[in-house]
């Protein structure tokens, strides 16, 4: 009886072994037709992808402030209606996050500020001399990031200091050295970062000359105009395309130094985008001769006095100046 069971063990043994083996052959063999039909997927996602980067979408981007929201818009519009495909991706941040979206592709293009380039993303020493900011960053974007800087606008969105027109008569201050001479019996309003910044208060006492404020009053940005125009400073911080300045009729002194370096504004787009979209760049120097002070300055208050969409006011413009067909709007 012990030797049957014994040779029973053997026997089922034997048969156990081999299902054990044929199992693992076919598992194995599962295994891999498994892994092949997900080589095969996994390829096919990818040439998709890849088909999908050849139809190319541009990426427009904007920083974060009412004048890039409005120009970013344009941008769009322009050329949706040069029959390409846009996404937009405004409102991404400061200069430093915009430019690392371009060196990335994340986006395609932004617009940019010369004296932008120049300061912030070059490092560069600051000069006065329109063409020669624009040429030095234009040559050095394409060299070092690949990037091309399209036509500049005529606006000029540069630091400036802002008085009202019945003030400026009374004190007969019309430049920033009519200013420093009276300097001590003045208030100036402005943001925090203005008495620190090297094109602030310390750049203005380097270049015009040391002077002490009667006082310096802090506010949030957008608090400046208003309380200019209600008579608690004499002088306010402001930007050259301001909707504010043409609103109350506001005069801004004559920087009649030099100190502040000119903010044009313009296109900065990857190089690889222009060469996969033929006509990209035609469509976008078309709207830069419209962008002067005087039309920035009414669109930007469009947005930030009469409180409209960015969007809106981007259509309007671009349609009454007949830059893209009525049928857009």
């Amino acid at each position: 009886m012990e030797f049957r069971l014994v040779a029973l063990q053997k026997v089922f043994g034997s048969i156990w072994s081999r299902m054990t083996r044929q199992t693992g052959r076919f598992l194995t063999l599962l295994l891999l037709v498994l892994l092949s039909s997900m080589t095969v997927v996994a390829c096919a996602g990818d040439s998709t992808t890849s088909d999908s980067a050849d139809n190319s979408v541009i990426n427009v981007g904007s920083k974060d402030f009412t004048e890039q929201f409005i120009i970013g818009e344009m941008y769009a519009l322009v050329l949706e209606d040069a029959g390409f495909e846009v996404e937009r991706k405004l409102s991404l941040g400061g200069t430093p996050v915009a430019h690392a979206g371009l060196e990335s592709g994340e986006i395609d293009l932004y617009p940019e500020y010369t004296g932008t380039g120049l300061l912030t993303i070059l490092k560069l020493p600051a000069t006065s001399d329109q063409q020669e900011v624009y040429t030095t960053v234009s040559e050095a974007y394409q060299e070092q990031f690949d990037l091309i800087w399209l036509e500049p606008a005529p606006m000029n969105n540069t630091q400036a200091l802002a008085m009202t027109q019945e003030q400026s008569e009374e004190l007969g201050i019309t430049t920033i050295s009519d200013m420093v001479a009276q300097a001590s019996e003045l208030v100036m309003i402005g943001p925090p970062e203005f008495e620190v910044r090297e094109d602030g208060l310390p750049g203005l006492k380097e270049g015009y000359g040391d002077f002490d404020l009667e006082s310096y009053k802090s506010v949030d940005a957008g608090l400046r105009y208003q309380g200019l125009v209600d008579g608690e400073a004499d002088v306010a911080v402001a930007f050259g395309t301001d909707g504010e300045i043409s609103a109350f009729d506001l005069v801004l002194l004559e920087d009649d130094k030099n100190l502040f370096p000119p903010y044009q504004i313009a296109p900065v787009v990857r190089q690889e985008a222009l060469d996969a979209n033929p006509g990209l760049a035609d469509a976008l120097n078309t709207l830069a001769p419209l962008l002067t002070n005087e039309t920035m300055q009414a669109l930007n208050y469009e947005v930030s006095g009469n409180q409209r969409e960015p969007a809106d006011v981007a259509l309007e413009f671009l349609t009454s100046e007949g830059l893209i067909s009525e049928s857009e709007s």
